[in-house]
């Protein structure tokens, strides 16, 4: 047990020791239980099954239009899958995000491996993912502030592809508590250079550290509603960005949430459960203000049970809440 608290010990302040970072943030959701294999390599496996999981975001829909009429509010679709494999101690995942903002878009490619301690009535998953970015951005099409501004007079059409290295650790006691702590793109990795002289620019990845819990409980007076607390926090250090909410499940079918984010938004999930599949979909109602309006997510996840070599347990798991 000394061992494995000296390793948890060391990825976690690996992780928040990475600071420094020059690059926007990284997308967030509403569901955001949804897509821990995504944010927390450290996951993977976990549930005992094959997950899988597709997630579609339109921020601020129809509220930013260029000069031609083209819209440049974000755009996000994201990919996830995960499941065990006791040959190797733990699970593997993998991850495709197609992330467009603007005249900017990013695709983004993963994969992950998690090692579990079964500590008999918890686990705890350390995980390590690979990722290969490319990013692209047409600036033939920015409209500069300033005439003549002599970085765009240089570029086009310009890409990059870049690679970087994630870890997380993620602990939970099923249907009773979770934890998880991670850092993407920890090497913040940097592109060939864009451009020459003082104008010159190239591309980066976006570090960006998590912090996750949630606590799954069902009241004795209660008991077909199960309900879900859970936190996001967010920081890429330069900002940050924190997610908390509440969801509650009616008899494993139908559940109802709301979902906080200080200073920007208030979001309405709904959801429905079908055998295998869970449908999700949240509405962010937006209160910065400044007439932005609101936000579509829609999320389609598929969980199937494996049957394991592990010793018998009477617990499900907080994979899809």
């Amino acid at each position: 047990m000394s061992k494995l608290k000296v390793i948890v010990l060391a990825i976690t302040l690996t992780i928040l020791s990475l600071t420094g970072v020059r690059a926007q943030q990284a997308p967030i959701f509403t569901n955001f239980t949804n897509s821990y294999a995504y944010i927390n390599p450290g996951f993977a496996g976990l549930s005992e099954g094959v997950n899988l999981l597709g997630l579609y975001r339109q921020q601020w829909a129809g509220g930013f239009v260029d000069q031609s009429g083209n819209s440049m509010a974000p755009t996000t679709f994201l990919l996830t899958g995960d499941m065990p494999i006791r040959a190797l101690g733990g699970g593997i995942s993998f991850s495709v995000l197609n992330d467009q903002l603007g005249y900017e878009k990013n695709t983004n490619v993963g994969l992950g491996y998690s090692y579990h301690f079964d500590l008999g009535g918890s686990t705890i998953g350390i995980g390590v993912s690979a990722s290969l970015l490319n990013r692209a951005v047409n600036f033939g099409s920015l409209v500069p502030g300033q005439v003549g501004d002599p970085l765009l007079n240089q570029l086009s059409d310009e890409s990059g592809m870049l690679f970087d290295l994630s870890a997380g650790l993620f602990w939970q006691i099923p249907e009773s508590f979770y934890v998880g702590v991670s850092g993407i793109n920890l090497l913040e990795s940097t592109s060939r250079t864009l451009g020459q002289g003082e104008s010159a620019a190239s591309f980066t990845t976006d570090r960006t550290l998590y912090f996750v819990a949630g606590y799954p409980f069902v009241l004795e007076t209660m008991p077909t509603f199960r309900f879900v607390p859970s936190v996001n926090f967010m920081t890429d250090i330069a900002s940050w960005q924190l997610n908390a909410g509440m969801k509650v499940i009616y008899n494993d079918l139908f559940s109802l949430g709301v979902n906080y984010r200080p200073q920007e938004s208030i979001g309405l999930t709904v959801g429905l459960t079908i055998k295998d599949f869970v449908l999700g979909y949240a509405y962010d109602i937006n209160t910065m203000g400044h007439n932005i309006p609101g936000s579509h997510e829609i999320a389609l996840s598929y969980c199937f049970k494996l049957d394991t070599d592990r010793t018998p347990r009477d617990y499900r798991s907080v994979r899809y809440l």
